[in-house]
């Protein structure tokens, strides 16, 4: 109702499917017995197991006529889509899955799509192939198809408010507001869900694999009393909710960019700069040269960034060293933030985008504090740092003082 367009991608056919059929049997068995004893006696009935394929061939109507129900309250129409993991490696398979979604959205309609587990094999362990996730749960349906559509956010909902650095249940587990890929270190996972396929690492794995594709992602909770009913609208709105999934190099990527594209911008600030120093004769001439920024100094800059976002990738979460201390105890030494810097530096307004790209590969938080001698050229630097960290929503983790 916003004008966005959305997608659902859902679980719980064969749940679904396993408690009809569970109804079915259970009557179908005590009206055998009360024809066969003439009483309805139904001591000692057993209900033989279930399998997960007939059980989805019996949920997905009941499912999607729920969807239905609820979306009608809202006046908006659903439509089905049914889909395997081979669907995806088959060219034409991928032009029409995509053909069809966009239609639909181009008609306000909401594809639900889900799974056919009712022909689907089972999944290959470590089947992912080329780069392509392989379909075995919802999760990584979810990803591809945000990655098959472009998609701005993948909001994957869970029973828990996010991703903890180990299992919620402890004590001392801890929610992540942001993750990188490089952190995947420091994250101790607990069981597999109950009732799923995968349950974190799997969202992990998902989301991780959405996010190189392009698309951002949130892991929150859509059970949480505080945020049910709100949480993908507050997730859209920019709310801190849950786990934002943050890739480092593409922030410093578009900060390059970002330098080239408005070099005029950059220069007419600087030349501002200049003209008062000079004016105000305090500087000598290597003070001068260093507050001069050309187009050559950007070209040599953005260079410079993009070479600082190759590394990005290990820069946290990197194992330096392991010892054995004992058997079954060892010693690590990884890579982690540092938290917060503070960066003071005079005339050289080039050092603003260095300093932050280096902040923003170690993960690390920056206050900057520059020369009053380049206020001009600092202000639109910091200001095209916060457009790069507005990619991925953490502007705010650098500011100039």
């Amino acid at each position: 109702n916003q004008g966005r367009e959305m997608m659902i991608v859902t679980s719980g056919a064969v749940a679904f499917g396993k408690q009809r059929l569970r109804h079915e049997i259970l009557l179908s068995q005590s009206v055998r017995q009360a024809l066969h004893s003439g009483q309805n006696q139904l001591k000692d009935m057993t209900v033989p197991v279930l399998e997960a394929r007939a059980c989805a061939a019996a949920g997905q109507s009941g499912l999607m006529a729920l969807y239905e129900a609820m979306f009608t309250q809202y006046s908006i129409c659903a439509a089905q889509i049914l889909v395997t993991n081979l669907d995806f490696h088959d060219e034409q398979k991928r032009r029409n899955l995509s053909s069809t979604l966009h239609e639909l959205l181009r008609m306000n309609i909401v594809p639900i799509i889900n799974t056919n587990d009712a022909v689907v094999p089972p999944p290959e362990p470590n089947s992912d192939l080329q780069g392509v996730i392989s379909v075995k749960d919802n999760d990584s349906l979810a990803a591809r198809l945000a990655v098959e559509m472009r998609a701005d956010m993948l909001i994957v909902l869970s029973d828990v408010e996010g991703l903890y650095d180990s299992p919620p249940g402890l004590d001392d587990a801890k929610l992540i507001d942001t993750f990188y890929p490089g952190d995947q270190q420091s994250i101790t996972f607990g069981t597999m869900s109950r009732v799923g396929l995968g349950g974190m690492e799997a969202k992990v794995k998902a989301a991780l694999w959405a996010l190189q594709g392009g698309t951002s992602v949130v892991i929150a909770s859509g059970t949480h009393p505080k945020v049910t009913g709100h949480v993908i609208t507050d997730i859209v709105e920019g709310k801190k909710i849950g786990t934002f999934f943050s890739e480092r190099a593409d922030i410093i990527h578009r900060l390059a960019d970002l330098l080239t594209d408005n070099r005029d911008e950059i220069l007419k600030s600087n030349k501002r700069d200049m003209e008062k120093a000079v004016a105000l004769g305090q500087l000598s001439q290597p003070l001068l040269k260093r507050l001069s920024l050309t187009t050559a100094k950007l070209n040599s800059l953005a260079i410079g960034l993009r070479q600082i976002a190759a590394s990005a990738q290990d820069s946290v979460g990197r194992l330096i060293r392991r010892t054995r201390v004992a058997k079954g105890l060892d010693l690590e030494q990884i890579t982690v933030p540092i938290g917060v810097l503070l960066v003071i530096f005079e005339s050289r307004p080039d050092c603003l985008p260095q300093v932050s790209a280096l902040a923003i590969a170690s993960g690390n938080g920056l206050l900057l504090k520059g020369g009053k001698e380049a206020a001009h050229s600092n202000q639109i630097l910091h200001h095209l740092t916060q457009e790069a960290l507005s990619l991925h929503g953490v502007k705010d983790t650098i500011h100039l003082v």
